[in-house]
């Protein structure tokens, strides 16, 4: 399947091109990436993590809290924060108090560090990374990283601007009606089919694969 049929339908369902535009997300540079410090990076993770099943608005309306309450996020002291610490944040109102999600941080924390002390800081790994395998960075994050499974690490990759696709509900649907993906989203034959598909796309088009996948998401009236 050719993409302009998509890029077409997502126009159509846009109201224009200019429309459709405006609707496209960001990509970074890869000097962008790597320009961001590590506690920037720990910090979109975890929002991420709490956001997943919970309403994100209310998230980012608490999010300077959040920062605050865990002292900015510095990676290189959450990997080892005392228990303690990690205990006073579950009575502390300045933020969402679910420990399983506190819990996370260390961990993250943990994967942060360990790849900024082989490629030098965590943008530098994201930037070496190519979106013609984000399959493979999706895997690598769940397998190292807490409560990075599903699509909760692609909103991450998303949010600090690596070009990457987000296999919403509506993106798979899409996907799925046209006979490309016939596996779950959450499954590895499910991600190297939707990015197989997605560098097919790239090829053909030239567009950064996350505007491919927001278009694609625009077919069915999304925002993925």
């Amino acid at each position: 399947m050719k993409f302009a049929y998509f890029y077409e339908r997502a126009v159509a369902r846009s109201g224009g091109e200019d429309a459709l535009q405006k609707r496209l997300p960001v990509v970074a540079t890869k000097a962008e990436l790597e320009a961001r410090d590590d506690s920037f990076y720990l910090s979109e993770i975890t929002r991420c993590v709490f956001r997943a099943g919970f309403v994100w608005r209310i998230i980012d309306h608490k999010w300077p809290g959040f920062e605050a309450a865990f002292s900015g996020f510095v990676p290189v002291y959450w990997q080892q924060v005392p228990p303690e610490r990690l205990d006073s944040l579950s009575g502390d109102e300045r933020i969402v108090r679910n420990m399983q999600k506190i819990d996370t941080v260390p961990l993250n924390a943990r994967m942060i560090v360990e790849a900024s002390e082989e490629y030098g800081s965590f943008g530098r790994f994201l930037s070496q990374w190519p979106s013609s395998d984000q399959a493979g960075l999706l895997l690598w994050l769940k397998t190292n990283g807490a409560r990075l499974g599903g699509v909760t690490a692609q909103y991450f990759l998303r949010r600090v601007g690596y070009d990457g696709f987000i296999l919403s509900a509506d993106v798979v649907t899409a996907l799925e009606n046209h006979n490309l993906m016939d596996a779950s989203a959450t499954s590895k034959k499910g991600l190297l089919q939707a990015q197989k598909a997605f560098n097919q796309w790239y090829t053909e088009t030239g567009l950064p694969y996350s505007h491919l996948s927001r278009i694609l998401s625009c077919t069915l009236d999304a925002n993925a």
